[in-house]
């Protein structure tokens, strides 16, 4: 995946100031398939950077504060892979963790969660299934949108194909 980043030179002109793959991207090795890459945040009231200077190495929770942003882009391995003998939940934890701290803590073990968060999120490739926690299910397609209000909600991947989602999270104040 390309990542271009814009900005402005010394004379205040537009630029690329970078152009290549997102630096901060995961292949899971306890979970083959899955892959986590974190393209840009932005930091509540922090202005616009005209350097373009990459903020995703200083990223130390991927839940972003109230007025913050996260752009995450996920591929979703089929559910199959994790009913396979040599799955380790355990070790797929401890790189979640590592991977995606502030988020993979709010994970329950079948993979429902609920962030304080409004979500943008676009399919990319493939087809998933956003499951909510009435046990309704609404499958989705390459193109299809999907606006995330904090709701309890999982990702399931009932094909045999990677699906490729990119979500925009916007930090929130909780509802109470």
């Amino acid at each position: 995946m390309r990542r271009v980043v814009t900005g402005h030179d010394e004379n205040g002109r537009s630029v690329v100031v970078s152009d290549g793959p997102v630096p901060r991207s995961r292949e899971f090795t306890s979970l083959p398939g899955w892959v986590s890459r974190l393209p840009w945040v932005t930091e509540p009231g922090e202005p616009v950077s005209r350097a373009g200077e990459d903020p995703t190495p200083k990223v130390t929770s991927l839940l972003p504060a109230p007025g913050g942003t996260r752009f995450i882009v996920l591929t979703f391995p089929p559910d199959s892979a994790m009913a396979d003998p040599s799955f380790d939940p355990v070790a797929y934890g401890q790189e979640a963790l590592a991977d995606s701290p502030g988020l993979a803590e709010l994970f329950e073990p079948d993979g429902m969660h609920a962030t304080p968060t409004v979500d943008y999120g676009i399919v990319l490739r493939g087809d998933i299934v956003l499951e909510l926690d009435d046990g309704h299910c609404t499958p989705l397609s390459a193109g299809d949108l999907v606006i995330q209000n904090g709701t309890r909600h999982a990702w399931r991947n009932r094909g045999d194909h990677p699906a490729t989602v990119a979500f925009v999270l916007v930090g929130a104040e909780r509802d109470r």
